[in-house]
């Protein structure tokens, strides 16, 4: 993860790929992603018995937050 204070910075970077613009996400919607069970949990001992319920949550908040395109889904 990069953290830049715009994203005009993001699109100046060096590194920075045309068409990937949907990946830049708000560092408050980073937060809100990373303070859901699928990773506050991790330690829990019945977090693998859990892991399916957690995974649905951090789908339902990534739908939230706006990242539901194609950037986001796993290859195949």
């Amino acid at each position: 993860m990069n953290c830049f204070r715009s994203e005009a910075h993001v699109r100046n970077w060096a590194s920075y790929v045309e068409g990937t613009e949907e990946g830049i996400t708000p560092l408050p919607d980073m937060m809100k992603l990373f303070s859901g069970s699928y990773f506050k949990r991790r330690m829990d001992e019945d977090y693998v018995s859990h892991m399916f319920e957690y995974a649905r949550e951090m789908i339902q908040t990534m739908k939230e937050i706006g990242k539901t395109g194609p950037f986001w889904k796993r290859p195949k």
